[in-house]
């Protein structure tokens, strides 16, 4: 039932969905998965032990699936699996896992990775995560759930970027950035709360206030960064400061972005 144009390759054992499209001069290799009606549009080289999911459209010249860029990795079989619903355009490049870094690198659904965007081996980006043109994601990092990264923006390896953030263009992001918090500059501040985000999403005026009140207190409260994060858990009745929390307390290879840091 898919639709294959005379110049593409289809390796013999490569699975297509149904109503899936393989547009001119693809190329898919023999152990990759495409889920029902994913479009290749032209140019495209999927290989590796891939899958992509439904109605995921790639776009012209996009490489998914090809090994990763880290001198470590020995050609291991490790693998990509991208969700439902994406939009990889121009020029976008994914990397499947390594051994060290657990063997899978995960994309989430409904997700928009831009011109020329980069995800690097191991990484773990949830649902409607957006990578604006040229943005680089390296190794290990981990994006939650609606997380956008600016134009031309750098995510250092094994950074964690909490749900709701959003990361200004030409930001250098070498710490972890806590949920829905917003940062910008060339050397990557935590400089406020993703506000806008939060409103259009429909978070209630009172969770907003609460945010707020919470990240004042993370700002200038005493202690360390942590200890202040655990008074906040201890007084909180938001689910959402609680997130921030939970996020802080949590495991991480990195330091956080504080605010005024």
């Amino acid at each position: 039932m898919a639709r294959v144009h005379s110049s593409a390759i289809v390796e013999p054992g490569a699975r297509l969905g149904e109503g899936c499209v393989v547009g001119p001069f693809c190329m898919v290799g023999p152990q990759v998965v495409l889920g029902d009606r994913v479009e290749l549009k032209s140019h495209v080289v999927v290989t590796g032990d891939t899958q992509i999911g439904e109605e995921t459209v790639v776009f012209p010249f996009a490489v998914i699936g090809e090994v990763p860029q880290d001198l470590k990795y020995r050609g291991e079989n490790t693998s990509l699996i991208i969700g439902a619903r994406n939009r990889i355009r121009e020029h976008a490049t994914m990397n499947p896992g390594t051994e060290g870094g657990g063997g899978v690198t995960r994309i989430g659904n409904d997700g928009l990775f831009m011109a020329g965007s980069h995800i690097a081996h191991d990484c773990q980006i949830g649902d409607r995560v957006i990578l604006v043109n040229h943005v680089s994601i390296a190794g290990h990092c981990v994006l939650e759930d609606d997380v956008i990264v600016g134009g031309l923006s750098g995510v250092h390896q094994w950074v964690r970027v909490g749900r709701g953030a959003i990361i200004g263009g030409l930001t250098r992001v070498t710490n972890d950035v806590i949920p829905y918090g917003l940062v910008q500059a060339p050397r990557g501040e935590l400089d406020g709360l993703n506000l806008i985000g939060l409103k259009r999403r429909g978070v209630a005026r009172a969770d907003i206030t609460a945010l707020r009140a919470a990240f004042q207190m993370l700002a200038q409260g005493e202690g360390t960064f942590q200890d202040r994060a655990r008074r906040l858990g201890e007084e909180t009745d938001s689910a959402y400061v609680r997130e921030i929390v939970d996020f802080v307390m949590g495991d991480t290879d990195r330091s956080f972005l504080t605010p005024g840091s």
